[in-house]
Parts: C-alpha cells; structure tokens; sequence
C-alpha cells in the first residue's frame, strides 16, 4: 500500500520496457542474419507459478510481463531463426537478497523453502545462459527455465 506511482513506473521502465527495447533492437539486427538468441531474466516471483512477494507488486508485475513478451517475441521471432527463452531465477546469491541474509530468521524460513537448502551461485545462473544460447538447446523457444534450487516444486 506504499508503493508510489513512481517506484511503479521506474520498476516498469527497467524491468519491462528496457528488456522490450533491447530485443526490438537486438532483432533487427538478427532478423538480417535470419539467427540469434535472445535470452530475458524473468523470476520465479512472475505469477502463474510463480510466487508472489508482498510489497514486491511492481517487480513481480514487470517479471510476468517479461515472460509474456518472451513468449510472444518467441512465436514472432521463430520464422526468422531466431530463438527468445527466460530464465527464471529464485534465490541467486547477489546484492538483491541482502536484506534477507541480514535476518537468520529470515534467511532460515527462505532457506526452508528450498529443497536443496541453499542459495544459488551467479554461475550456476550464467551456465544456464551458456546453454541456452549454444546449438546444444537449438528446439528451445518460447520457455522460460527455472532454476531455484526446487522452491516451486516443493
């Protein structure tokens, strides 16, 4: 009930636009190659299956619509040879959860969430990226790969 209509609209901004933006540009460019891979950051706070975050309303709003404008570049996109998947993170061990990691309270009850009782790495993120963006996933379009340790599952 706090959020200001400008957090909302910055948060939309980057989070949304900012991602449209970059692969509007990024796809004129590949659509002269008839090849290319764009790969969005969504969350597993995204909606659907994901999982809702109080006070996060913008975030999780902006992190759905990437999964959305994923799907829909992806169906446009594929005639052309180009391929545009997400990835959904949960719990990646970066600035974003140091809030969390200040309350062992906190950080116990998330932690508890996790079937593999850890936070993931940066790297285990950008592997996921690698993978995506190599031949190795080359019938994979319009996805989005969540990769949170199994909170969703569990």
């Amino acid at each position: 009930m706090e959020l200001t209509e400008e957090e909302w609209d910055r948060t939309l901004d980057i989070n949304l636009r900012g991602y449209f933006l970059c692969a509007q540009a990024a796809a004129k460019e590949m659509v002269k190659q008839k090849n290319g891979k764009i790969i969005n950051i969504a969350s597993v706070a995204s909606g659907q299956v994901g999982i809702g975050m109080a006070t996060l309303a913008h975030y999780c709003a902006s992190k759905g619509g990437i999964i959305a404008m994923t799907e829909a570049l992806a169906v446009e996109l594929a005639p052309f040879g180009i391929r545009v998947n997400a990835i959904a993170p949960g719990m990646i061990e970066t600035p974003m959860i140091d809030p969390v990691k200040k309350d062992p309270k906190m950080m116990e009850a998330m932690l508890s969430k996790i079937p593999m009782g850890r936070v993931g790495k940066p790297e285990e993120v950008s592997n996921l990226v690698l993978f995506l963006a190599s031949d190795a996933s080359s019938y994979i379009t319009g996805s989005t790969v969540i990769i949170d340790g199994g909170w969703l599952a569990g």
